[in-house]
């Protein structure tokens, strides 16, 4: 080695040395999975969790996309291609689990993934979901008899441009039909072909422990955030008995924990149900920002956004939870996936654990028949 090159090797040694030994003070513990960001922004080596366990077990990356705000419920419908093009850079930075679903939109959400990751589609791993009516471009009611799930099957994957739905959801529970029979159906589309994993949506203990027992459950799909911890008091532990995957949608609480909606932000009724949920009305923003308070705080010091201490919260609470954030810009999308490389030291756990626990969320997430539809 010349003496020039060996100086260079030794000071960029020492660097990375003092680096590692530095990281615990930071709350950050490097690892050979670790996300690098390289010059043209993409990010390598993206952790990777598992969700689900034995046959039915998915390896993901530890954050995956929620498509759903690309089209659909976010007030705005941004221009296609730039969609396109974020969720093909999405699968440059690591990203494997891309999350949508018919009634988005409905329909074109899956329209938009399905043509976007076409040509990448070996390299991903697509999730959608059945469980609603859908009349005149609106949901219309829940629907899961195994007629309707084999027809939303059949469209949902000519949307995608695929053969197949690496794991299919069910969107909310039906209580007109049995899990067991919807669980029975999935597992008829997985022998076929057509599937393959199983999931479940803002089930409770007790369906998802029905319809486990038939058909193998990967993951269970439900809200999971700073602002709603409920999971907390009861499916987390199911999941972790039966080894089922954890998925958080609306981990940053659709948008709120990342500090950029305020009480003058405006949400656009006929596209964005934001304006009709209790938890964003500006009253509620203005009394819940405490919750951004402590995350700006703690991040500040650690040279985190509030977005990053949310999600990296939630990776810290179990190695089998894998949030799936929203976004439709390519900056937030990197802040996301940053956070998978934050891991906090046991007492910054607990001082930020004490902290948002004495804090008392205003709102409630959902009212009227959407609040019917979930946790059952």
């Amino acid at each position: 080695m010349k003496s020039n090159d060996r100086r260079v090797f030794l000071k960029a040694g020492t660097t990375l040395g003092a680096a590692i030994f530095a990281a615990p003070a930071m709350g950050i513990v490097p690892t050979q999975s670790s996300a690098i960001a390289t010059g043209n922004g993409k990010v390598t080596n993206l952790k990777h969790r598992t969700l689900g366990s034995g046959k039915h077990s998915l390896e993901v990356s530890a954050l995956g996309l929620g498509c759903m705000g690309m089209s659909y419920h976010r007030s705005f419908v941004p221009d296609r291609k730039s969609m396109i093009a974020l969720l093909r850079k999405a699968v440059e930075m690591g990203v494997t689990l891309f999350d949508t679903a018919e009634v988005y939109g409905p329909f074109i959400n899956e329209e938009l993934v399905g043509e976007a990751l076409a040509p990448v589609r070996k390299d991903v791993l697509i999730c959608s979901k059945f469980g609603f009516n859908i009349q005149n471009g609106q949901m219309a009611g829940l629907n899961s008899r195994p007629d309707h799930i084999r027809s939303v099957v059949e469209q949902s994957l000519k949307r995608l441009k695929t053969d197949h739905i690496d794991l299919l959801y069910q969107h909310r529970v039906d209580p007109q039909v049995p899990v067991e029979e919807v669980a029975g159906t999935v597992k008829n589309l997985i022998g076929e072909g057509k599937v393959r994993n199983f999931g479940l949506s803002e089930a409770n203990m007790e369906n998802i422990r029905k319809a486990h027992a038939v058909q193998p459950v990967t993951a269970l799909q439900s809200e999971y955030s700073l602002m709603w911890r409920k999971p907390d008091e009861d499916v987390l532990q199911v999941c972790e008995e039966l080894g089922i995957g954890f998925v958080p949608y609306s981990p940053l609480c659709r948008g709120y924990l990342s500090g950029f909606i305020n009480e003058r932000t405006k949400f656009i009724a006929e596209n964005d149900n934001r304006a009709t949920l209790p938890r964003y009305t500006p009253d509620a923003i203005k009394a819940n920002w405490v919750m951004i308070d402590v995350l700006t705080e703690f991040g500040n010091h650690r040279g985190f956004t509030a977005a990053q201490v949310a999600l990296a919260f939630l990776l810290a609470q179990k190695p089998w939870i894998v949030p799936i954030p929203g976004t439709t810009k390519q900056a937030h999308l990197q802040e996301n996936l940053w956070s998978a490389n934050i891991e906090f030291t046991a007492d910054e756990l607990k001082e930020i654990t004490e902290k948002i626990s004495k804090i008392t969320v205003v709102g409630e997430r959902y009212t009227g028949q959407a609040a019917q539809q979930v946790r059952n």
